[in-house]
């Protein structure tokens, strides 16, 4: 159960509003003091809220786009992976083509070695062909000595002329291969620099699109990190413009409230009561001056429903705990019950035992 309570009978609203009205303290002139500055808050508060749905919105633009981009990125790094693949069959074909260029240099160079001893022999023999004369059948046979070196003369001439028809069969075919192998050796470069371009057309693509690729990443997500930031801060800018709104309807709400209830005693005529005299802002009070006006309007009020009474509405049991002398507040005189509030007040740790530092904002 709280120490403390809230005015509630007629008697004190009646007393409270016959204060305010000769402090001159009465709502209209409160709300036209505070609405200035409540609809500045509002109009701040508005902005930011805005200025809050535009980055989000913004924000939900660059997800979209980075959403986007991952697809992209997983398209590119799946043609990145076909693109290696070919990378490493082009490397592998380019190293068997390499080894088949080796092959057919070395083939080029025997064939060409046989071709040069063939054209040597061939060569040799006609030489010794122009330079002793063609033996005939007639001369083979007189001068040979009995059948059996007749038969020998002609087997060696036989023999002769063979042998000079394959060194010329020789020749030509080992011209031919050579032939064959230059051509087949040409076809080869050619493929292995035709190979070696596309090697590198590739790697030069590769290369472009990994670039493209991280540029457009790293752009997208600082624009992103930028715009929440900025939304992190407005939202925290929203919340103490709501904060201040809150506080100042607070404040409208209680001196609402106050005007209103001496409205009502106005209306029916009640006669305020009250023990000793009216203090303004200026009494020297022992609570703050706001809590003051909600709980009594500053008079010495003599009890309510609740048993509360004095300047600062004071139970009687909580009276007598925190050392007042008499059975009620109100029968004693303002230091003293000025004295007793501070030590209930005790630097602000005990604001919540009056209700009104609540609705005023204080606590």
């Amino acid at each position: 159960m709280r120490l403390i309570w809230r005015t509630t009978t007629r008697r004190t609203a009646a007393s409270a509003a016959t204060v305010l009205v000769a402090l001159g303290l009465a709502a209209l002139p409160v709300s036209s003091n505070a609405d200035p500055s409540l609809g500045q808050l509002n109009s701040q508060l508005s902005a930011s809220r805005a200025h809050q749905r535009s980055l989000a919105s913004s924000i939900s633009s660059l997800s979209g786009l980075i959403s986007s981009l991952t697809a992209q990125i997983a398209l590119v790094e799946s043609r990145e992976a076909a693109v290696r693949g070919d990378l490493a069959r082009d490397r592998t074909q380019l190293a068997a083509v390499q080894k088949a260029l080796t092959r057919e240099e070395q083939l080029l160079a025997l064939l060409r070695a046989r071709l040069g001893r063939a054209r040597m022999l061939l060569s040799r023999q006609l030489v010794s062909n122009y330079e002793q004369s063609k033996p005939n059948l007639v001369s083979v046979v007189l001068e040979s000595n009995g059948f059996k070196d007749l038969l020998d003369r002609l087997t060696y001439l036989r023999d002769a002329q063979q042998q000079q028809q394959a060194i010329i069969m020789v020749t030509k075919e080992a011209k031919a291969r050579a032939d064959a192998a230059a051509v087949h050796l040409g076809d080869l470069q050619a493929s292995d620099r035709q190979i070696t371009l596309a090697t590198a057309q590739r790697v030069r693509a590769l290369a472009g699109m990994n670039v493209l690729l991280h540029s457009k990443q790293s752009a997208l997500a600082n624009a992103r990190s930028v715009q929440q930031s900025a939304l992190v801060a407005t939202q925290a800018r929203s919340g103490h413009l709501q904060a201040e709104i809150s506080h100042i309807e607070a404040e409208q709400a209680a001196a609402a409230a106050a005007a209103a209830a001496a409205q009502s005693s106005s209306s029916a005529g009640g006669t305020p009561s009250a023990v000793g005299p009216t203090y303004g802002p200026s009494g020297g009070w022992a609570i703050p001056y706001a809590i003051v006006l909600c709980e009594s309007g500053g008079q010495n009020l003599t009890p309510n429903s609740a048993g509360a009474s004095g300047y600062y509405q004071i139970l009687p049991s909580t009276w007598k705990l925190f050392g007042g002398t008499g059975p009620a507040a109100y029968l004693a005189g303002k230091s003293e019950q000025d004295a007793v509030a501070s030590r209930i007040w005790n630097g602000g740790a005990g604001a919540s035992n009056w209700v009104c530092a609540g609705i005023v904002g204080i606590h």
